[in-house]
């Protein structure tokens, strides 16, 4: 009876855990929602300091601020998407103690494509920034790509194992 006590703590504990971690991630998000990561605020800190290390100038920098701001966007939604997977799968566990399925990575899929579009149309009331479907597409587009990669990582190790369990027997 401990046993499964233990267990069932252990289980409740790995939910609260990553829901936790998603939760907290989407307010990293909400916070760069607003004016503080406007282009003008990020250029502020980012300019200096490319000047300064690789002798940028101006011309150049706003190329490059571009994509390093589209960059910010897929590595931010991407991790989303992977921890809305991880609490999805600790919320909804699969009958076969499987370690993917389609059904997580929807769910991680459409919510980060619902928060980029809530994210993006906050964006919309603020002056300093803008909301522009592109972004939601990009952020979207990262989020699947999330999956994938989880898909890929999962059945990689799949065939570790079960080529390893092979060898042994």
């Amino acid at each position: 009876m401990a046993y499964w006590l233990c267990l069932l703590n252990t289980d409740r504990l790995n939910l609260l855990k990553a829901w936790i971690a998603a939760i907290l991630w989407l307010i990293v998000i909400a916070i760069e929602s607003t004016n503080l990561a406007s282009a003008t605020n990020t250029s502020r800190i980012l300019y200096p300091l490319l000047h300064f290390i690789f002798g940028l100038d101006w011309a150049h920098f706003e190329q490059w601020h571009f994509f390093i701001r589209k960059g910010g966007h897929v590595v931010g939604y991407a991790i989303l998407s992977i921890l809305l997977f991880r609490a999805w799968r600790a919320t909804l566990p699969a009958m076969r103690n499987l370690r993917w399925t389609p059904r997580w990575a929807t769910i991680a899929i459409l919510g980060t494509a619902f928060v980029a579009s809530l994210d993006e149309w906050h964006q919309s009331f603020i002056p300093s920034r803008t909301g522009r479907w592109q972004d939601v597409v990009l952020d979207s587009c990262a989020g699947v790509a999330a999956q994938i990669l989880i898909f890929l990582w999962w059945k990689s190790l799949g065939k570790g194992t079960a080529s390893s369990r092979a060898a042994r027997a």
